[in-house]
């Protein structure tokens, strides 16, 4: 067996006591007396005397046709060593065995290693107070529903990149409402604006300048505006270069683990609505953010503080309602109630939620859309058109929104089998009205059951089962009044007064 440096350095220290080379050869546990003379002599550890192998053991089996697979490595370095051994293969048949693979991975790898340079990191020095970092990431992951329905959905997260401090807006998508309010809620709790702020490139806070003669992008306006009212230096990433945002972007795996932890030690992930599963996550960031208390105080010493911060955006348009009863909002098509036909309504959307104004009065709210050509057609709004034209529903544009549950859809096409196709839309267009005039849930309990029954039923049928039952007051035994009975009442409270 070789001898290892530490042998050697134990046997020199011995021969340095005055040992012989035998007696220091022992101590070291080295075999024999002469190993200690070699090294001795030479006055180098065997570390030292190593010298790389600059020689195969045996050729390779690739020799032949590697010079023109270096060719193709030159033209395409991306190829994957497994796509180019199959096509030697294919090409060579019967030269090169499927065991070979892990061999040719072995060469190929080599090679990108002496030939093809990568892109080294660069770690940043970083200073209290200069940066805030800004990015958006999804959270749909996480299943969390809200009232059992699933909530599609991502967090602005915005980080301080010395301290590590953290924050997060839930948002719909990284629209430019979106990141301004997750930027503001963070500098809200924070109390304290940075030198600068960064997010990347995208469309949310940067726009391209169309006229320029090459493609520039440039800020939004509304984002320029909240960092200039706040005297804060927008910085934005290149192109393509995610790791120069890479301290929000390393955080936004670490919160995302936290939250998920937070949501087993929860029990469940349903909450009744979304401002409580937003206060669930700022808990969370409360306590993450004390472990950072001492960094923290570092930045805001050197911070100045926010100013007074403008209200949340609210985008505002003034459309026309269509001939449809209809508006188009943000690239999206809404229904309002159809007696505002031809008017011009107020809409305001904040990130999760729409509404539509006339004359000082809400007429209309739901949800916000996310997209573009998307639609939201409430029955409602449409219902007394259609039985007025019942013809117009078969073919009806946005038919689909017209089954608020999977159970009208069922209840539809089971009429549709067993009836003609205008005595079936008549018949549900009737079951939807009463669905609009009571309870859609009742409606759709109704059709839950006779839909398992598996018999004819139709909307009469419906309505009769929704009719409430009468039941007819009981008789009541006409009692005879005694008068004394009264008297002696008035007797003994006279006695209680007297006493």
């Amino acid at each position: 067996m070789a001898a290892t440096d530490v042998q050697v350095e134990i046997a020199m220290l011995e021969r340095k006591k005055g040992r012989t080379q035998q007696q220091a050869a022992a101590k070291a546990n080295l075999r024999s007396r002469k190993t200690v003379a070699k090294y001795e002599e030479l006055g180098q550890l065997p570390s030292e005397l190593r010298r790389p192998r600059t020689y195969r053991t045996r050729s390779s089996p690739f020799i032949v046709d590697w010079p023109e697979v270096d060719k193709m490595l030159v033209a395409a370095p991306q190829l994957e060593a497994k796509a180019l051994f199959e096509w030697l293969c294919r090409e060579r048949p019967g030269r090169y065995q499927e065991g070979q693979l892990r061999s040719f991975q072995r060469h190929v790898h080599r090679w990108r290693v002496q030939q093809v340079d990568k892109v080294v990191s660069l770690p940043q020095e970083r200073r209290p107070g200069d940066l805030m970092q800004t990015d958006g990431t999804w959270m749909t992951s996480l299943r969390v529903t809200i009232s059992g329905v699933p909530l599609a959905h991502l967090v602005i997260h915005s980080a301080l990149v010395y301290s590590n401090w953290e924050w997060a807006y839930v948002a719909r998508s990284e629209s430019t409402a979106a990141v301004l309010e997750g930027v503001r809620q963070a500098l809200r709790e924070l109390g304290h604006v940075p030198l600068a702020h960064q997010t990347d490139p995208s469309s949310a806070a940067t726009h391209l300048l169309h006229h320029a003669a090459d493609s520039v992008r440039v800020l939004q306006a509304d984002y320029a505006a909240l960092l200039g009212e706040q005297g804060i230096d927008a910085r934005v990433t290149h192109v393509a270069s995610p790791d120069e945002n890479g301290d929000v972007e390393a955080a936004n795996g670490a919160f995302k683990r936290a939250i998920e932890q937070e949501l087993l030690l929860r029990g469940n992930r349903d909450f009744s609505s979304i401002e409580g599963y937003e206060r669930f996550i700022h808990e969370v960031l409360r306590r993450r953010n004390a472990g950072r208390s001492h960094r923290l105080a570092e930045e805001l010493a050197v911070m100045r503080p926010v100013k007074t911060l403008s209200a949340p955006l609210l985008r505002r348009e003034r459309p026309r309602v269509s001939a449809a009863g209809t508006i188009r909002f943000m690239n999206n098509t809404y229904s309002v109630p159809s007696r505002l036909v031809g008017e011009r309504v107020q809409v305001m959307a904040s990130e999760w939620s729409l509404e539509v104004w006339y004359g000082g009065v809400c007429v209309e709210r739901c949800s916000r859309l996310v997209g573009r050509n998307r639609h939201r057609i409430q029955y409602r709004h449409v219902i007394d058109s259609l039985l007025r034209k019942p013809g117009g529903f078969r073919d009806y544009r946005y038919r689909d929104d017209l089954f608020p549950r999977l159970v009208f859809r069922q209840a539809w096409d089971d009429l549709c089998r067993r009836l003609p196709p205008r005595r079936a839309d008549l018949a549900y267009l009737r079951i939807l009205k009463r669905a609009a005039m009571t309870l859609e849930t009742d409606v759709a309990d109704v059709l839950e059951s006779l839909l398992a029954s598996g018999g004819d039923w139709t909307d009469e049928t419906v309505t009769a089962r929704l009719q409430p039952e009468f039941i007819e007051a009981p008789a009541m035994e006409q009692l005879a009044v005694n008068l004394a009975d009264y008297d002696q009442l008035l007797q003994g409270q006279g006695n209680d007064v007297a006493a």
